[in-house]
């Protein structure tokens, strides 16, 4: 009997221990919400391990479109935000959700189009190139899911001086998926498409498509980092969040993501704000 009481004891300290620890392991988590074209870039799986390896924090992802990202962080389902949706983070900001907006990185966009390029846009600005697509009528696959990429394409109609809700018709192809169903589309298609570079990048089946457009200031791909406001969010992990927030706009964060590559090609470019800056 006594040596039964001692096993039951010994069971419930090694249950209690490991209560402790799963405990301890999820105060030292933080819930980061992005984008799915980051996640899917590889960019975390690259950074996240550095960064826990640095400070033990571990980052939990919840990747969703642009605009999904910051309707859940708005509910406080996130500690930190990185999207790449400026003026929508900017107004975030202002409404008091999050304390601070900080530039993290860039990439950029890259119009990817048929290597026989029926509209004649290869080396020419995006809004030339976009006024020739829509003269012409040729196939062109817009995301259509209120992405942040699909927000970059439709500001480029602008640019262009296009309408696109009264201009489109046939020719315009809406995926309303992600990056890469857009690019699939897109290559059975043999279509035009706004793409990410780090997607188009891991893209492999490319068919007879290359990119067309490229270089094009209008083309940046800003992204920004954002600690979720604790007087509104009293669970944020402050703490812990704004190590993270810090991390990634310190030399190390931004080295690490200099450092990350596919196929030997840079696909982010580092340029932090420096609190105070």
């Amino acid at each position: 009997m006594a040596t039964r009481r001692l096993s039951v004891a010994f069971a419930l300290l090694c249950g209690l221990a490991l209560g402790v620890a799963a405990s301890s392991a999820e105060d030292r988590a933080i819930v980061l919400a992005t984008t799915t074209s980051t996640q899917e870039s590889g960019l975390l799986d690259h950074l996240l391990p550095i960064f826990r390896d640095q400070t033990g924090i571990d980052v939990r992802v919840i990747a969703r479109r642009a605009d999904e990202v910051l309707d859940g962080a708005r509910k406080g389902e996130a500690d930190v935000v990185l999207t790449h949706a400026r003026p929508q983070e900017e107004k975030f900001v202002a409404d008091g959700f999050a304390v601070r907006r900080f530039d993290v990185m860039y990439s950029d966009y890259v119009l990817i189009g048929p290597k026989s390029d029926p509209a004649g846009v290869k080396g020419k600005d995006i809004a030339t190139a976009l006024k020739a697509i829509e003269a012409k009528g040729a196939p062109f696959v817009t995301r259509g899911d209120r992405s942040g990429t699909h927000a970059a394409e439709l500001a480029l109609w602008i640019v262009a001086g296009i309408d696109i809700a009264a201009a489109k018709g046939a020719w315009y192809r809406e995926a309303k998926q992600g990056m890469g169903a857009a690019l699939e589309a897109a290559r059975t298609a043999n279509a035009y498409v706004l793409s990410d570079r780090g997607s188009w990048i891991g893209f492999r089946d490319r068919g007879d498509l290359d990119v067309v457009v490229e270089g094009d200031k209008r083309l940046l791909n800003q992204y920004g980092v954002m600690l979720m406001n604790p007087e509104k969010f009293p669970n944020v992990k402050k703490e812990l969040g704004q190590t993270f927030v810090d991390w990634l706009i310190s030399p190390e964060g931004q080295a690490a993501i200099a450092a990350y590559k596919i196929d030997g090609q840079q696909l982010f470019f580092p340029n932090a704000e420096k609190p105070g800056g």
